[in-house]
């Protein structure tokens, strides 16, 4: 029976050793061969070639072959990076709004965060639009401050630890670069492998991975924790890589109009290919005809000449051909119309509104965008409270005070607005609503508490003898 279960044991183990979650050399590097060729990362390089305008009609195959005398016009448009341009000024070019009822504590995260945030949550908006996610990865730096810094997203391969994609086992990061082995310059791959108590680094070169000799010259333990803080190593106790997400299921922007901006590349293309190849008239002449193929193409082309050899008298005709360019002119408008709806951008044709549109007008312009960045809203604060994990352990670090009161950031939008209506209707929300409600949404303002400070501050100046009155008690 002893040996039996020695055997038993052996094959359990066996079994535990093969469904285990260690990221080992062998893993890592199967991981990061899927990731290279994955949908996903396709998908991100596609954004950020079309948002760079480097549209795929650009590198398509040439219809006309070697056929000098042909149009072949590549036009690409730079639709995606306008509508890009437009979520991220919308939701994200005003300061953000921090609120919490611990205003001790949100002013110590407020002067954490610093007024360089604004700028990486502005940068961010750009990074998760073109590729569906982007990661903020908190640091310590050297003068032992609190920093966040935005790592490309086809850099990383999260590790979820679930389904809904909320928590993190680990993160695989690879990027290459340039080292020296002996006097020849090669090219390497870095791997850092994240965990919630230490970072494994690697380098890869071709299809064998090491360890980084540079990160263990004096660590004979091979284990590296997150920062140092104070002299000590520390480790976060989760892994610091902190998802900001485009939206749910982390796709980019150009996922919903790939198709369709190519497909407007390709009409406005032809249309632009058919109004130089075939000119407003061509003269044809009669009772000559050059021998030369390449000869009667010039002619044609710079001429606008054809030339026959059979006709009863010899003479000259104006023939004009007809363009349908009005067909080809609402297809490509229909395209137009498609991508501003599929990309829930802002329709710029107001025909429909007239030159000035306010009010519900503007509502209805904006609703599109508004579900858009809404959407992404979302999806960032919730990568906010997951950043605050990594805030409250470096204030309790500092032994600073932190507090349990739940936190929300607020981004302002930047919509047009009708100024004139807003402004009447936060004058007449007088006495029905707070002042700070009324400060939030007046076009005026831009930091509320800012304000709420400058109003106290004016009510005082105009009546300095309010706190030295004398209450008059009633008798009984």
């Amino acid at each position: 029976m002893g040996i039996i279960n020695k055997i038993v044991k052996g094959v359990k183990a066996a079994r535990m050793a093969n469904v285990t979650n260690e990221l080992n050399e062998n893993r890592i590097k199967k991981l990061i061969d899927i990731h290279k060729g994955s949908d996903a990362v396709a998908l991100m390089e596609a954004g950020v070639k079309y948002y760079q305008v480097d549209n795929d009609i650009l590198s398509s195959r040439s219809k006309v072959g070697n056929d000098k005398y042909r149009a072949d016009n590549k036009l690409a448009h730079g639709k995606y990076k306008d509508m890009v341009d437009e979520k991220v000024s919308y939701l994200l070019s005003k300061p953000y709004s921090l609120n919490c009822e611990d205003k001790a504590y949100l002013d110590t995260v407020t002067e954490i965060l610093g007024e360089k945030f604004q700028y990486t949550l502005y940068r961010s908006g750009f990074e998760s639009s073109n590729k569906g996610i982007s990661w903020l990865h908190p640091y310590i730096d050297q003068d032992q401050k609190l920093k966040f810094s935005l790592i490309p997203a086809e850099q990383v391969i999260p590790i979820w630890h679930d389904l809904n994609h909320r928590e993190l086992d680990a993160v695989i990061r690879y990027y290459n670069e340039e080292v020296w082995q002996g006097d020849t310059r090669k090219t390497v791959t870095s791997i850092e492998v994240w965990e919630a108590d230490k970072v494994t680094y690697y380098l890869r070169d071709k299809n064998t991975i090491y360890m980084d000799p540079r990160m263990y010259l004096d660590n004979d333990a091979n284990i590296t924790n997150h920062y140092q803080l104070d002299g000590v190593d520390t480790a976060w106790g989760k892994v610091p890589f902190v998802p900001f997400k485009n939206n749910f299921y982390e796709l980019p922007d150009i996922k919903f109009v790939k198709s369709l901006l190519d497909a407007y590349d390709k009409s406005r293309s032809d249309s632009a290919n058919y109004v130089e190849d075939v000119s407003n008239w061509i003269l044809a002449i009669y009772g000559y005809s050059p021998d030369k193929k390449d000869e009667f193409k010039y002619t044609i082309k710079n001429d606008h000449m054809m030339f026959f050899d059979e006709k009863e008298e010899d003479g000259a005709d104006v023939l004009t051909p007809s363009t349908d360019i009005a067909s080809l002119k609402e297809h490509w408008e229909q395209l137009k119309r498609d991508i501003v709806e599929n990309g829930q951008s802002v329709n710029k044709d107001l025909d429909k509104f007239g030159s000035a549109p306010s009010g519900i007008s503007l509502h209805f312009l904006y609703s599109s965008l508004e579900l858009k960045t809404s959407a992404m809203a979302i999806e960032y604060n919730n990568g906010f409270n997951d950043l605050r994990y990594f805030i409250d352990s470096y204030l309790t670090l500092k032994k600073k005070h932190i507090s349990d009161k739940p936190m929300s950031i607020q981004f302002n939008a930047d919509m047009t607005i009708d100024e004139t209506a807003v402004i009447t209707n936060c004058s007449n929300s007088k006495g029905v609503v707070s002042d700070e409600t009324i400060l939030t949404n007046h076009p005026w303002v831009k930091n509320v508490g800012e304000e709420l400070d400058r109003l106290k501050k004016q009510n005082e100046e105009m009546n300095p003898f309010k706190d030295k009155i004398p209450t008059v008690e009633d008798d009984d």
